[in-house]
C-alpha cells in the first residue's frame, strides 16, 4: 500500500548493530509494535528485553546513530535511563520506540 509521494507502510528499512555485526532489515508497519520485539524476533540476543517492553529494566538499550526523529521518551524509560546513569539522547530503550516512518533508514547499535 502506497500514498503517494509519502511514506510506504510496506517499506522500513533500518540497520541494527549488534556484536560487530550488521543487520539490514526490511520490516513494514504494524509488524512489529517496538524495536525490541523486532530486534528480539529477528536477531535474539541474549538477555535482551527483560521486562518485556515496560521500560523498566534497560536491557533493551540501543544508541541510535541515524534516525530521521525520534518519539518523546515516556515516564518508564526516563526513569531507567537516570537510573543506569545515562544522559546521552540517543541512548534509548528499543522498547520504547515504536515501529513507523520515523524508523525507515535509521541506524541502531544494541548496547
Amino acid at each position: 500500500m502506497s500514498f503517494g509521494n509519502s511514506f510506504d507502510l510496506n517499506n522500513i528499512r533500518l540497520t541494527v548493530i549488534w556484536d560487530e555485526e550488521s543487520y539490514e532489515i526490511q520490516t513494514f508497519f504494524n509488524e512489529y509494535r517496538s524495536l525490541m520485539m523486532l530486534i528480539f524476533d529477528r536477531i535474539s540476543p541474549e538477555e535482551f528485553g527483560v521486562c518485556l517492553g515496560m521500560g523498566k529494566c534497560g536491557t533493551c538499550m540501543v544508541e541510535v546513530i541515524q534516525s530521521s526523529m525520534l518519539t518523546d521518551f515516556d515516564r518508564n524509560e526516563s526513569n531507567t535511563l537516570i537510573k543506569h546513569g545515562i544522559s546521552n539522547p540517543n541512548i534509548r530503550l528499543a522498547c520504547q520506540l515504536l515501529i513507523d516512518e520515523q524508523c525507515n533508514g535509521m541506524i541502531v547499535r544494541i548496547l
